[in-house]
């Protein structure tokens, strides 16, 4: 089985991402074999084509809803069959998986389509590829083209495989307002080393940039009638944070999860500022406050603070409830602290409520009555014991997100990682506000916090013959109330993408919708049941317009008859 061809080819227009991906395969033995098709893409893109052509014929992959294509596929298939294609593969990855059987010197092409916005993370965009086809192939090349209307700041490329060999395959050229990122290696240039037919390609191809930001209120793009709207302000004052810490020291953080966790919490603790007050909970069973109330980010604080982390002992059950509600106390009777500060709650632990209060329902609940709206709550979960669903409606329900810490050697990174992109909050209360008559279908316009190095995004649809679209944001920074005022002009905006050859129509369109769908699905966590189910009715009706495989619709996947006939590709989810 030989793949002749491999190209992946990726326009990224104005943060949008589309890339296709093409295997061309031959069967050079004589008698039919089968074929795989394997390919790892990020999580947080959806999947919108797939086909497979066979001597010509073509096998298109079709979406429909999750429910009625598994009815489907449940009458077409002998029970126990269903694997379904997509799997998740890693912390960024998740895996598309398809096999053929064609006849001897038979050909086949396979074709996958998948789009996705790329999420500004401490100050840059990024562009993952995975890149393993476990063989040599003959023409293989990565094609990667941006266009950026603001400018491009900075681009670099970075590759897990890379040798000095390979870099001469690498060409990267760069104006104004495009780059064009070509890979394409030879034969010998693949090869591990001359002798040998192993291949050097395996990996990430990862390309990062940033764009150059003038207008204080933000750049706005508009393209048949949809524009987006992009906010990330920068060199502002950082508001004085007020963090409480609580902290997992349950027997099964015991050995490399808790040597971990304390080598992260020495790192951030270094990373506090004089202005920031803080204080560390600890919790088994029973919960216990390092110090009574929060303490200032002083050297001296921050040092007997290092002590006391390095010296944390695991042992005993997981009482989640109890340290949450004591968290809230502390920041409730909190006296003295800045008066234009962020108080935040960042919870980490590795495993199900076991002592005190045990259903999550409950738990949520009494959070959530604690925490009422006043401060953000960041829930980390570490490992694959824990229950990912319950941390994530946890944190959605109060301002914050849901991360999942690997259990791997670079876990203290991953949990500083974490940290860097809540370290600095530069404005709350954002308001991106838009004449109320003239646009539709307007994605969330309303925030609560933005930390330097990310970027607001708000996207919707244009609905009359308007001249200008004035905006008007209104925020709190430290120093001062602000209220940024902006106007573009429709036809000047929509003149920006004319004449660019390689730009999808109506991309503005498809990223609205996929911002649209994914704000959509994260409200669903935390909604109540009624609400829930007009979301994912939503949710569907967009995805099967747009054509996107997301947790409610299923791509259905043909082949030749004589093999099994059918099969699903569903969009796997963190929480399982």
């Amino acid at each position: 089985i030989e793949i002749y061809s491999l190209h992946v080819d990726c326009k990224v227009t104005s943060r949008f991402a589309h890339t296709v991906i093409t295997s061309k395969i031959v069967n050079r033995a004589n008698e039919s074999r089968e074929v795989t098709f394997e390919v790892e893409l990020p999580k947080t893109a959806f999947i919108t084509n797939f086909s497979m052509s066979i001597d010509g014929k073509v096998y298109p992959g079709i979406i429909k809803e999750k429910a009625s294509a598994q009815k489907e596929y449940d009458t077409a298939v002998s029970s126990g069959q269903s694997a379904g294609l997509v799997k998740i593969s890693g912390r960024k990855l998740e895996q598309f998986h398809v096999s053929v059987s064609i006849a001897a010197a038979s050909k086949v092409t396979f074709e996958l389509t998948y789009e996705e916005l790329l999420k500004r993370q401490v100050g840059k965009f990024e562009l993952l590829i995975k890149v393993r086809p476990k063989q040599l192939v003959k023409h293989f090349q990565i094609d990667v083209h941006i266009f950026e209307p603001q400018g491009i700041g900075f681009l670099e490329t970075d590759s897990t495989f890379m040798t000095n060999e390979l870099t001469e395959a690498l060409t990267k050229v760069q104006n104004e307002t495009k780059a064009h990122i070509l890979f394409k290696p030879t034969v010998d240039q693949q090869k591990i080393n001359p002798e040998l037919d192993e291949t050097l390609l395996n990996g990430d191809f990862v390309v990062r940039y940033d764009v150059k930001r003038g207008a204080t209120a933000g750049d706005i793009q508009i393209v048949n009638g949809y524009f987006v709207h992009y906010f990330a302000p920068h060199e502002m004052p950082v508001f004085p944070k007020n963090v409480v810490f609580v902290i997992d020291r349950s027997g099964s953080m015991a050995g490399r999860k808790i040597e971990q966790t304390r080598d992260a919490l020495v790192k951030i603790l270094q990373d506090l500022r004089p202005e920031d007050h803080f204080s560390f909970i600890t919790f088994n069973s029973k919960v216990a406050e390092w110090k009574s109330s929060l303490l200032q980010a002083t050297a001296e604080n921050v040092a007997s603070a290092a002590g006391f982390v390095q010296t944390l002992p695991a042992s005993g059950g997981t009482n989640i409830n109890h340290a949450l509600l004591t968290a809230v106390s502390v920041l409730d009777k909190a006296e003295r602290l800045p008066e234009r500060s962020v108080s935040m709650i960042i919870l980490l632990t590795d495993g199900q409520p076991t002592s005190g209060e045990s259903n999550v329902e409950v738990i949520q609940e009494n959070i959530q009555k604690a925490v009422n709206g006043k401060y953000a709550l960041f829930c980390l979960g570490f490992g694959f014991d824990v229950s990912y669903k319950f941390l994530e409606k946890m944190a959605l329900s109060n301002g914050g997100i849901a991360r999942r810490i690997y259990e791997n050697a670079d876990a203290a990174l991953q949990l500083q990682g974490f940290y860097q992109e809540v370290a600095t909050p530069i404005l709350m209360k954002i308001e991106m506000q838009y004449p109320e008559n003239a646009i539709e279908g307007l994605t969330k316009n309303n925030f609560k916090l933005f930390f330097e190095g990310s970027e607001i995004i708000v996207s919707g649809k244009i609905s009359n013959e308007l001249d200008l679209l004035p905006v008007e944001i209104k925020a709190q920074s430290h120093s001062s109330d602000l209220t940024l005022k902006e106007e573009a002009n429709v036809k000047e905006k929509e003149q920006v993408f004319q004449n660019q050859s390689y730009i999808f129509g109506n991309f503005i369109e498809r990223l609205w919708a996929y911002l649209t769908i994914q704000q959509l699905l994260e409200k669903s966590i935390s909604a109540q049941e009624e609400d829930r189910k007009t979301l994912e009715a939503h949710v569907l009706e967009l995805s099967l317009r747009y054509s996107f495989v997301t947790p409610l619709t299923s791509m259905v996947v043909t082949k030749p008859s004589g093999q099994q006939q059918m099969e699903l590709a569903n969009k796997p989810t963190e929480a399982g």
